[in-house]
């Protein structure tokens, strides 16, 4: 410590060496089951409001095959969130060995019924069913998955209709955190279909930086560790370490993984993460519950605001 005199006045001076430095603050929590539930609310109200001046009910049509058991558990999250949000329910459960035919004759009913507005095949299907035929014979008006190439194509030329739901749900979350995303070094951690590649289209159309990495991708860490945003979809626990992660970053974990003593974790070392980013999101209770509310979002869009 050093005293200085000026005048009557004695000034104290710190210098650096017995200042404490101020720990980082853990990261802010995006709440995806708040958010959901947010959203979920504002869907039921319209369907109050559209019902009580005459209009109809959404009607979203689930079709499984077969007994997955963790099929089963998403097809009934879905069917309860339906009921909650006054959606009529229109599910479709077959036999395992039912017949691609039979499948496709289905979505062609189910495509001409004016009370179904969506319509999504749970996957996985089984091995005799080509799960891109069926995604393509869905129609893409009722395409509320948004996984159908007429869909995917309008994201990508930036004019989405139906967007994929666990990518829009989580620049929803985003949304939510009030940071501009234009301009932002945004790196994606897995480039499926479902989630990797939707999500790179999403983010460019909001200006972000975008970097893709996959199974090929060298030094991995070190592409993530510039990232201002990083957002993991790989279905590998803890893939992506906490020490990786840039301070500051937003850290978005898509991935689920339960590990041999029954607990759930994400794709990202959470504990560690969490010291060191400005948002992320939890495993479970993050993107998870946003995928069944945009589920129901799309179909709202369909039944009332699509005509």
């Amino acid at each position: 410590m050093i005293f200085i005199k000026i005048g009557y006045d004695i000034a104290i001076i710190y210098s650096s060496a017995t200042m404490k430095e101020t720990p980082p603050m853990p990261a802010n929590i995006l709440d995806g089951k708040l958010i959901a539930a947010e959203l979920r609310e504002s869907i039921k109200q319209e369907v109050d409001t559209q019902v009580a001046s005459g209009n109809v009910r959404p009607g979203l049509a689930v079709i499984m095959v077969g007994e997955d058991p963790a099929s089963q558990v998403y097809v009934r999250n879905k069917k309860i969130a339906c009921e909650k949000a006054g959606f009529n329910d229109v599910s479709k459960v077959l036999p395992s060995d039912t017949s691609q035919e039979a499948v496709l004759a289905l979505i062609d009913q189910l495509n001409a019924d004016e009370t179904v507005h969506g319509i999504i095949v749970q996957l996985p299907v089984p091995e005799q069913i080509n799960p891109e035929a069926i995604i393509e014979r869905i129609s893409p008006e009722k395409d509320v998955d948004g996984f159908h190439p007429y869909n995917v194509g309008r994201l990508a030329t930036g004019s989405p209709q139906l967007a994929p739901c666990t990518p829009h749900g989580v620049m929803t979350m985003l949304e939510k955190t009030g940071i501009p995303l234009r301009g932002l070094n945004a790196v994606i951690v897995g480039a499926s279909n479902i989630v990797g590649v939707p999500m790179a289209l999403e983010l460019l159309n909001a200006r972000a930086t975008i970097t893709v990495c996959h199974s090929a991708t060298k030094d991995l860490a070190k592409k993530v560790s510039e990232a201002d945003l990083v957002v993991v979809g790989v279905g590998r626990p803890e893939m992506v370490k906490g020490a990786w992660i840039k301070e500051g970053a937003i850290v978005i974990d898509v991935g689920i993984n339960r590990l041999d003593d029954g607990t759930l974790c994400g794709d990202v070392e959470f504990n560690t993460a969490k010291e060191k980013a400005s948002w992320i999101t939890p495993v479970p209770g993050g993107v998870g519950p946003m995928t069944i509310a945009t589920l129901l979002h799309n179909t709202l869009k369909v039944a009332y605001h699509l005509k």
